[in-house]
């Protein structure tokens, strides 16, 4: 990983928190005898760079060894690793550490907007503050050319040109969740026909009224798509115990949406909506908030 950060467990930090990279940061607690660091000292570990040091020597790569393991069998929160460097670590200094392991997931959910309009600029900035990585599409060639695209603000999103549905949808990763909302019926029909057809996304929503929705299954019917796979659609997004807004200006939708996503993204999981109708999910939805609220 070539990256311009500066080498110090602080800088690292700050960058991978707010880029939403998996990461581990690792920090002496205790130490007797004698060690190369004192307490307090810090490292950053991903997957394949590390930035600060404890000392070096065998007890460092083994400090390593354990945190890529963590990040790779995604076992995320605190961990304590103990080092005798004179047995486990088979090092000459005789003392002995405690390495307090930090696992942090960076980026919880992926989500693709297909629209620059007034709708899909209100999910955006309400996203910004949630650990979400974020890419937004559309068409047109000055879509995003009065929008500000300072990172510090939004360091997880990227802007992507919408040619063509058929080759951008297959590049969205696994369980992304989808909302479509361009400018264009047209458009949203093309994308709606090209994501269900992959089977292993979170969700995919589409803006619009219920009519809107009905002439769309309709046609995706007379298209030959399956039912398991129009029922895959989650349409009008925004509708939380089967209720609709009164309100429809794009806060309010795009904050209703964003609401469906955190339980989307949080509970269930993607396997489990999968293949569920819109009225079954938002049953599932209503549900899970009410058992926690």
């Amino acid at each position: 990983m070539t990256l311009q950060i500066a080498n110090t467990w602080h800088a690292a930090l700050d960058y991978f928190q707010r880029t939403g990279t998996p990461h581990v940061l690792a920090t002496q607690v205790t130490s007797a005898g004698s060690t190369p660091r004192e307490p307090g000292a810090r490292m950053i570990i991903t997957a394949d760079a590390i930035f600060d040091t404890l000392g070096g020597g065998t007890f460092e790569w083994q400090t390593i060894a354990a945190a890529r393991t963590c990040l790779a069998e995604q076992r995320y929160g605190l961990s304590l690793e103990a080092f005798s460097l004179g047995g486990r670590s088979g090092q000459c200094c005789g003392g002995f550490v405690n390495i307090l392991l930090e696992t942090f997931p960076g980026s919880v959910a992926t989500l693709a907007v297909f629209g620059a309009g007034h709708v899909g600029r209100e999910i955006v900035k309400l996203s910004a503050p949630l650990p979400w990585q974020l890419y937004w599409y559309d068409s047109r060639s000055d879509a995003f050319e009065n929008i500000c695209k300072n990172t510090q603000q939004h360091p997880r999103l990227t802007y992507q040109a919408l040619h063509d549905p058929q080759q951008c949808v297959p590049e969205l990763s696994s369980c992304t969740h989808a909302l479509v909302l361009t400018h264009h019926h047209d458009e949203d029909y093309a994308l709606i026909a090209a994501l269900i057809q992959r089977d292993d996304l979170g969700s995919i929503g589409l803006i619009g009224s219920e009519s809107k929705w009905a002439s769309f299954r309709g046609r995706l019917q007379r298209d030959g798509f399956t039912a398991e796979q129009i029922q895959r659609v989650r349409s009008p997004i925004g509708c939380l115990h089967g209720k609709k807004l009164s309100n429809k200006t794009p806060y309010a939708i795009a904050l209703t949406a964003i609401t469906e996503l955190l339980w989307l993204a949080d509970t269930p999981s993607p396997q489990d909506t999968r293949g569920l109708d819109p009225q079954a999910l938002r049953t599932l939805l209503d549900e899970s908030s009410t058992a926690t609220s």
